[in-house]
This record gives C-alpha cells, structure tokens and sequence, in this order.
C-alpha cells in the first residue's frame, strides 16, 4: 500500500505535469502570433523556433548530470519556474534580438523539466509498484489544451497579457509542488552501483532511444504538417482542417487515461508493439485517404498508436537505472527533441522534392520500426557496467 507520502509525492508530480503542459502550449500556440509581430518570414520563424528543440536537448542532457548529484527535486524547483518566465518575457520581447535569448531560455528550461518531471514520475511509479505513468502524460495533455482554450478566449486580448496569465497559475503550481516532490534519497530507491553518473551503459537503453526518436518524428509530421496536408491535399475548408490536429490530441488523451490499467494488465511491450501497429495504420491511411473523413481518422489513428510510446519509455529507462540517478531518463528524454528536429526536416525536405502524400511515408516506416523495438520495453535491470 503506498504511504501518506508517496500520495503527496504523486500529487505534487501530477502538478508538475500539469505546469509543463500548461507553459510549453501558452508559447506555442502563439507562434503565429510572434511571427507577425516580428515580422518573420517562413524560413525565419523556423531557424528561430529550432533554437528551442536544439537547447531543450542540452537542457536535457544537463539534467541527468544534475539529478544525479542533486536529485530532479531541485532541478525543477529551479527549471520549472525560469520556463514560466521565459513564456512572459517571450510576450514582451519588443525585437528578435532579445526574442533570441528568450527562446534559448526556453529551450535549456524546457528540456531540464522534461527529463526531471520524467524522473518524479517513474520515482513515483517505484514506490506505488504499478505502473502510473500515463496518468501523468494525460495530465500534461489537458493542460495543453487548457491553454489553448484559454488562448482562444482571450484572443481580443494583449498578447503579453494572453501569455503571462497562465504563467502566474505555472508559477503558483510549480511552487505549491516543489516540497512535495520525491526528493534525492527517495529517488534512490535501491543501492546499486552499476550505474554512477556520466558512466551508464548506453546499450541497454538505445532501443528506448531509437522508439523515443522515432515517435517524435511522427509528431512533428503531424503536428507541423497536419493542416497543410488537409488544405493542399485533401481539400479541405477552414472549418474541417483544424479537425485532423484536433482527431490527433484527442485519441492520444484517450489513449492516455487507460494507459495505465492496459500496461498492467498486458505489459508495457505488447502496449508499445501494439501501438506501433496502430501508429503505422494511421500513417498508411493518410498516405492513401481518399477523403477528408478518412484523413482525420487516420490522423486520430496515430495519435492512439504514438500516445503509448513516451509513457513507457521512460517508465522502461527507470527500470534501467535501479540507482535512480536519473541519467537514463535524461538520455531517453534527448531523442525527443532530435525526433521533432529530424521529423520536421525530413518530412518537409521529401515535401518539397515529391509531394506531402509520399512525406507521410516517412513516419510510417519510423512507426513500424518501433513494433521491432517493443522487445526492448520487457521489465529488466541494467547489466553491470564494464
């Protein structure tokens, strides 16, 4: 039975899923919005939006090396609240010349956060015995949306004030978490020294990796390039295109909240390889759909099969890392952010030279690959380091 306190630890990392999701949407949903106020052109707006997935990867990597001398206690008491205020001072950056430095901020915080709020949620998972994880990943998930609705409600507003109201609620959020987060020794779970900081084997984590990289390439095929596809492709008006992202968000909140209750009672391979499976329909049916209904099923199609994918790798890279230092979550966490770079140039690179239908190809060899991977996702510890 867990303790009193490994229920307050569970609340507090449930807020800190919740603050992610709630901050990393309010500036990404006004990309648009800064694009015009600065006056950028594509190809700006999308050097300048690399620096966040680029410097989330350092920020990520800098977290295991921290959490693993300090514990993700105090990396997210410090991290979480420098991402909040970046989504302000990115509100009021009057130019690109101080916009820049704000996004690096992001960035660095963004990626600290990921791989910390990660690392209180599989120390958390420990110490119930069952798998949670998922419940976590939902959470973030309404959060973005919340913001997004928030968005679109306030949208007569300021746009510093759009974005600064969320962040004194990510703020209060974040501060109200912090005491009750797992704290370093409570990560530590278990002794064991074959996985000290900077020396974990990178072999018994690389399928994780490559299935961590290979969903985010998914994500970004589908996040950046959903509408063009629907509008270019599929022909579809105003009113229907915003359908085939909003098919994709729904099933993987969907997918999320019974997650956990799925992975217990069939293992977290058979729900990663089974999720391959749905994520590889799903990208099949958009390079063939006929149709504008058929295109946003099969976008919501891969929001089911890609939304088991992040959950499970990390919960995965936990049981890897007995000592729970933290340096395998922060490695997982990495290929998150070179999956979106990679998936964003790759798709829209064979957009350009063929068509968006053959682009969509792409993500669907990624996604099978990772049926191939599930086996890496059975429970077991790491080997000893040589």
């Amino acid at each position: 039975m867990p303790s009193a306190r490994d229920r307050q630890a569970r609340v507090a990392t449930y807020v800190v899923y919740a603050v992610q999701g709630l901050s990393f949407a309010s500036l990404l949903i006004q990309v648009a919005n800064l694009q015009a106020r600065h006056r950028l052109d594509e190809g700006s707006l999308t050097m300048l939006l690399l620096v966040v997935p680029v410097f989330a990867g350092v920020g990520s990597v800098a977290a295991g090396t921290f959490a693993a001398r300090f514990g993700s206690k105090l990396l997210l008491r410090i991290a979480q609240p420098a991402v909040a205020a970046a989504v302000v001072l990115a509100g009021l950056a009057p130019n690109v010349p101080l916009l820049l430095p704000v996004l690096l901020l992001f960035g660095v915080a963004v990626g600290a956060v990921d791989a910390g709020m990660n690392m209180q949620g599989v120390a958390v998972e420990r110490r119930y015995g069952v798998e949670v994880l998922n419940g976590f990943h939902c959470v973030w998930s309404v959060f973005s949306l919340a913001a997004a609705l928030w968005a679109s409600a306030a949208a007569g507003l300021p746009l510093q004030v759009v974005m600064a109201v969320p962040m004194v609620l990510a703020v209060a959020g974040s501060l109200y978490a912090g005491p009750g987060l797992c704290t370093r020794e409570e990560e530590k779970v278990e002794a064991a020294s074959t996985s000290a900081a900077g020396r974990f084997p990178w072999r018994p984590i690389i399928p994780l990796c490559l299935a961590m990289g290979f969903l985010y390439v998914g994500d970004a095929a589908v996040s950046n390039f959903n509408t063009v596809f629907m509008k270019d492709v599929l022909g579809a008006g105003p009113a229907v295109v915003p359908l085939a992202y909003a098919a994709y968000q729904a099933t993987t909140l969907a997918v999320r909240l019974g997650g956990d209750f799925a992975v217990r009672r069939y293992g977290p391979a058979a729900i990663v390889r089974i999720g391959g499976v749905i994520a590889t329909v799903g990208f099949l049916g958009v390079v063939l759909a006929p149709t504008q209904p058929l295109g946003i099923v099969a976008f919501g199609l891969t929001g089911v099969g890609l939304s088991v994918v992040a959950p499970q790798s990390f919960s995965a890279a936990g049981r890897l890392d007995p000592a729970g230092t933290g340096v395998a979550i922060a490695r997982v966490n990495l290929f998150n952010y070179v999956g979106f770079i990679v998936g964003a140039a790759l798709v829209g690179g064979i957009a350009d030279a063929a068509d968006m239908r053959v682009a969509f190809a792409a993500p669907l060899v990624l996604a099978a690959a990772i049926i191939a991977l599930a086996p890496g996702f059975e429970p077991k510890r790491a080997p000893a380091t040589t």
